[in-house]
C-alpha cells in the first residue's frame, strides 16, 4: 500500500502512476510540471542503472500502481513462480496482471466507483459492496469471471455514492467489465492481459527481481 506523498513516487520512478485520481490527468500532475526524480541534484539522468536497479524500479511500479504491500506482491509473484510452467500455460506476467486485476478494490476502482485504487480500498474497506448479493468487506478478495459486484442499497443513498453516480454517466467501463451505471453493479466478463490492462511495467524485470 501507497506510504508518502504519491506524486514524488511517480517523479521517482519516471511514470504517472495515477496515484491522485483526477489531479494525474490535469496540468497540476507533478510529473507534468517537473518531469524528474525528487531532490537535489535530480535532474542529472543518464546513469546507469544496473540489472538489480531495473528489477527493483519495476517492482515499486507495480506496487504503487496496484496499491499493495511489499508482502502482497511478494506473496503473488512467488506463487506464480513456485508453478512449474506447463505447456500451453498464460505467460508469467499475464498471470500476474490477471491475479492483481481480480482484485476487488481493484475492480471497484476499474468500474468508475473510485478516483483511484486507494480511494477504492477504503470503500471496501467501509463494506459498501457486495459480491453475487454477500456482502464484502475485503479489498484483496479475489473475484472471478461472472462475479456481480453491486453497491449496496442503503450505500447507494449515501451522498458520496450519489456522487459518483452522476460521474458515472459520462464514465466508459474497460472492455472486460460489463457496468450498469443506473444500478450502479458490475460484471467481469474476462480478465485482462498486460497490454489491455495498460499496466508501464516490464514484468520479466519483476520475476527476475524476486528470483534472485
Amino acid at each position: 500500500m501507497i506510504i508518502g506523498p504519491r506524486c514524488k513516487i511517480c517523479r521517482r520512478l519516471g511514470t504517472k502512476l495515477f496515484l491522485k485520481g483526477e489531479r494525474c490527468f490535469g496540468q497540476k500532475c507533478e510529473i507534468v510540471k517537473r518531469n524528474y526524480p525528487p531532490g537535489l541534484r535530480s535532474k542529472r539522468r543518464g546513469r546507469k542503472i544496473s540489472d538489480y536497479g531495473r528489477g527493483l524500479m519495476e517492482k515499486q511500479k507495480i506496487k504503487n500502481w496496484y496499491n499493495l504491500s511489499e508482502k502482497q506482491l511478494s506473496t503473488e509473484v512467488k506463487s506464480i513462480l513456485s508453478r512449474k510452467k506447463g505447456e500451453g500455460e498464460l505467460d508469467t506476467g499475464d498471470q500476474l496482471i490477471k491475479r492483481l486485476e481480480s482484485r476487488l478494490d481493484n475492480f471497484v476502482f476499474r468500474m468508475g466507483f473510485a478516483p483511484s485504487r486507494s480511494e477504492a480500498r477504503q470503500l471496501v474497506n467501509h463494506g459498501h459492496f457486495t459480491v453475487n448479493g454477500k456482502k464484502v468487506d475485503i479489498p484483496s478478495y479475489k473475484l472471478s469471471i461472472g462475479d456481480e459486484i453491486e453497491v449496496k442499497p442503503e450505500s447507494k443513498e449515501k451522498k458520496k455514492m450519489k456522487e459518483v453516480k452522476a460521474l458515472l454517466k459520462s464514465f466508459n467501463p474497460p472492455s472486460w467489465i460489463s457496468l450498469d451505471k443506473e444500478n450502479m453493479k458490475g460484471k467481469i466478463l474476462n480478465l485482462p492481459s498486460v497490454e489491455e490492462a495498460g499496466v508501464p511495467v516490464e514484468t520479466s524485470a519483476v520475476f527476475e527481481f524476486y528470483s534472485k
